[in-house]
């Protein structure tokens, strides 16, 4: 499990893709202070398992899944890549609950200036911007954002500096590919409004329910 609020900015030094086996090798500092085999690094916000280390580079598998479902697979030797470790039971829970599991890509179709902040506009297939409403959070790219504005096609997030300057964003431009992964709660409460399969008979929260209750 994940904050969404970046720990770092590292650099990829080796990608290897050999049809079904593929891994990436990525310079860090901050991250590695305390790592073991094993552990979870969201990189790019996908969530990976550290198989090897040393001293400045850590190693993670990468499934042929994760490269279909990611921007991953676009990564190559030198890339800038935004890295958080799980989080800590005994930290601030700055950002919102990010599971590092990526529910699909975006890409970037704007980047305007707005004062000290830069806005993003991002277009998205429907089966993700179901789950984006204005105000709620969204993980691009692992950070974790509050969406400015939602249209049928795409939304847009509002970067205060500081965002911009620890994170990769500061390097996108318009037509870049970055990961989503929408608030989690959302996915939850859609699945537990769906009526429950028990056999002969159906049981579940619905929408007359809800009403009738007062929601």
């Amino acid at each position: 499990m994940f904050t969404g609020i970046i720990e770092e900015v590292g650099t990829v030094s080796r990608v290897q893709r050999s049809g079904s086996s593929s891994f990436i090798e990525i310079q860090a500092k901050k991250v590695l202070v305390d790592v073991h085999i094993g552990d979870s690094i969201a990189v790019n916000g996908v969530c990976l398992t550290v198989t090897d280390f040393d001293g400045g580079t850590f190693r993670a598998d990468v499934m042929n899944e994760t490269l279909s479902r990611s921007s991953l697979g676009s990564l190559t030797t030198g890339s800038p890549v935004n890295l958080e470790r799980a989080m800590s039971t005994n930290g601030r829970f700055g950002g919102h609950i990010v599971s590092g599991h990526i529910d699909g890509t975006g890409c970037i179709t704007d980047i305007r200036n707005d004062g000290i902040a830069v806005w993003y506009t991002v277009s998205a297939a429907p089966e993700l911007l179901r789950y984006i409403v204005e105000k709620g959070s969204v993980a691009i790219d692992g950070i974790s954002l509050t969406v400015a504005k939602v249209t049928d096609t795409s939304f847009s997030v509002s970067i205060i500096p500081h965002t911009a300057s620890q994170t990769i964003l500061d390097t996108k431009k318009a037509g870049d590919t970055v990961n989503i992964e929408n608030d989690i709660i959302g996915k939850y409460v859609e699945k537990l409004m769906k009526p429950a399969d028990t056999g002969n008979k159906k049981s579940g929260i619905t929408m007359e329910f809800l009403i009738k209750n007062g929601f």
